[in-house]
């Protein structure tokens, strides 16, 4: 099993999902992960602490969980079929490990809550994860540019004509 974090939540420009972005703890892997909206905003809520007056649902799951004896552990994705990722929540309770199957999004929105680790399989880290490409600006010992590198932009700065900016 990987250990990993949550690196980010990103809003689809042309959709209602969302793309929750876990990263591989010590290393460079990212593994994206489409989830709904609601399970993102709740996922959300609790990492930028935010208090609300009435529990959302996984609160309430958490609450459950708790007042019936049992102890969340982690959260492992573990599957990855048909594009379809698969979840389970690993609850403690009279010394026994319940696994519960979820959907990811739920199962990390009750991880962030439970304050438990969240661990992707290492077949599902293989087939889905990906490193990010460097950046061909990024190559290279940094230097400062040069005058000629910066003649375009003169260019372009001299060709505005800013009298119509005053009003």
């Amino acid at each position: 099993m990987v250990p990993v974090t949550i690196d980010s939540i990103r809003v689809s420009l042309i959709s209602q999902h969302r793309l929750i972005v876990l990263k591989e703890q010590g290393g460079n892997r990212y593994l994206p992960i489409w989830i709904g909206a609601f399970e993102a905003e709740a996922i959300t809520i609790k990492l930028q602490g935010a208090v609300l007056a009435r529990p959302l649902t996984h609160d309430l799951l958490l609450r459950c969980i708790n007042q019936l004896g049992g102890e969340v552990q982690r959260v492992v994705i573990t599957d990855l079929r048909q594009d379809t990722f698969y979840a389970n929540i690993y609850v403690r309770r009279n010394g026994e490990e319940i696994a519960i199957d979820s959907r990811p999004s739920d199962a990390i929105a009750l991880a962030v809550r439970a304050g438990v680790p969240v661990f992707v399989a290492d077949t599902v880290m293989e087939v889905a994860a990906s490193e990010p490409d460097p950046s061909p600006w990024l190559e290279g010992p940094r230097r400062e540019p040069r005058p000629e590198d910066m003649e375009p932009f003169r260019e372009f700065i001299d060709s505005l004509d800013l009298d119509d900016l005053g009003g």
